[in-house]
């Protein structure tokens, strides 16, 4: 049978993965996809380098838009990143009625619903796997696995870089910036580490998610986003005393009120399997009302973990590649129709549970008036523990669980108790789910 024809754009780190991939596993692949699948173009930049990656196998080009614009050309794989150029190319390949397969995150959390549309006006398909959590197949486990449930909540470690530095950061009750350094040294950070430590990479990826779970249109610029650069080591050992650990989680929740769509440092209990989490591994938490939570883990990065996830998409795509496009399965598994506009609430309206940590002043009288504010609020303590001041200290601190309340609540209280003549420098507030 003849094969499909691929035109690769980008032979990095994950494109070099995926054409590996494909010419080690091509019989295999081919035997499950029920005809050959074939790179026959790279475009890239540093055609030397390009040229030696694939052995003069195929045709080389370093004009990406002469692929996508190739007659011969049946699905574009599109590897490059970033939403500028990569949004061109791939709006060019679907409107020259071509497949496209990519792992681009922020195109998709950023311009996904314009790509969508244009796809499915147009009668092909977009897949794209690869963008959340590497190799794990979320995408298609939220798509059509779960199918039957209707999805309450999901969370997920979904960014292995900062996963890694929060485990050093509790193995070795090491600094942030200390872990960073060495996260960088081992190839686990990029140079400019922002849009991983800051939380933007795992807020894409959540966006993608949360539009599949609940129909919702992509909604990335409404996330609450915070990262882990300002977190504390003695927050993590503090934690660990009260039986929580650390992650930075990206959670989306359906509630009567619309949609949650956060990243956030989250105290989760110990004995869940997701605080068990560590190193740069991802894991995605999905609760469901029929199955219940399920539970996805693996590498979220990586040159052949991800081009595992390419190349699932291509074989997906070969299989269908004939098909009636109103029978292949919805890109964010809602028929475009049956979309919804859910609000995304704002963090204020979020009801969650938190940790706080204060240093105030050893004296009478001082957790009395801590407790009297949060009762105030109607906010109620599910644990503490005031340490022991040093001899010849005159401050201690006091860490406290409290049960779930409004993110507005809890501001309030913490507002008037910064305000107390005994609490000595900045509060800190995370949030805490016990994802049952």
């Amino acid at each position: 049978m003849k094969p499909i024809n691929v035109g690769l754009l980008g032979i990095g780190t994950v494109g070099g993965g995926t054409f590996s991939v494909l010419a080690r596993n091509g019989e295999e692949i081919a035997r499950r996809a029920g005809r050959p699948i074939q790179v026959s173009v790279v475009a890239d930049r540093n055609l030397e380098r390009t040229r030696r990656l694939t052995k003069d196998s195929c045709r080389v080009t370093d004009d990406a838009f002469a692929v996508v614009s190739d007659p011969d050309v049946d699905i574009v794989v599109e590897l490059i990143g970033g939403d500028s150029v990569a949004k061109e190319l791939v709006l060019q390949a679907i409107a020259n009625g071509k497949h496209v397969v990519t792992a681009n995150k922020a195109l998709l959390a950023k311009h996904g619903n314009e790509i969508f549309a244009a796809a499915q006006k147009k009668g092909v398909m977009v897949a794209f796997e690869a963008a959340v959590a590497g190799g794990i197949p979320i995408i298609k486990a939220l798509r059509e696995g779960l199918t039957a449930n209707r999805i309450e909540w999901i969370a997920g470690i979904i960014n292995g870089t900062t996963n890694f530095i929060l485990s050093e950061m509790r193995d070795k009750g090491l600094s942030f910036d200390v872990v960073l350094k060495e996260a960088q040294r081992l190839g686990y950070a990029e140079a400019d580490p922002t849009f991983d430590v800051e939380g933007v990479d795992a807020a894409h990826k959540l966006s993608i998610m949360s539009a599949i779970a609940f129909g919702n249109s992509m909604s990335f610029d409404q996330a609450h986003i915070e990262g882990i650069s300002q977190l504390d080591a003695a927050d993590i050992r503090y934690a660990e005393q009260l039986g929580y650990r650390i992650k930075l989680l990206g959670i989306t929740k359906r509630t009567s009120e619309g949609v949650e769509l956060r990243v956030h440092p989250t105290l989760i209990p110990t004995r869940r399997l997701i605080a068990n989490v560590e190193g740069a591994m991802n894991a995605v938490l999905v609760k469901g009302d029929a199955v219940g939570p399920t539970l996805y883990y693996g590498k979220g990065a990586g040159a052949e973990p991800t081009a595992s996830a390419v190349i699932a998409d291509l074989v997906d795509v070969t299989r269908m590649h004939t098909a009636d496009p109103e029978h292949r399965v919805p890109h964010l598994a809602f028929q475009p129709d049956a979309m919804v506009d859910l609000p995304i609430l704002p963090m204020a309206d979020v009801i969650t549970s938190y940790y706080l940590r204060l240093r105030v002043a050893d004296r009478t009288g001082v957790l009395a008036d801590v407790t009297r504010i949060l009762a105030d609020q109607e906010i109620s303590i599910d644990a503490m523990i005031q340490r022991e001041p040093a001899e010849g200290e005159e401050q201690t601190e006091i860490i406290m669980l409290t049960h779930q309340t409004r993110e507005r609540n809890i501001d309030a209280a913490i507002t008037r108790i910064a305000s107390l003549d005994a609490v000595k420098g900045a509060i800190v507030r995370l949030r805490l789910e016990e994802l049952l």
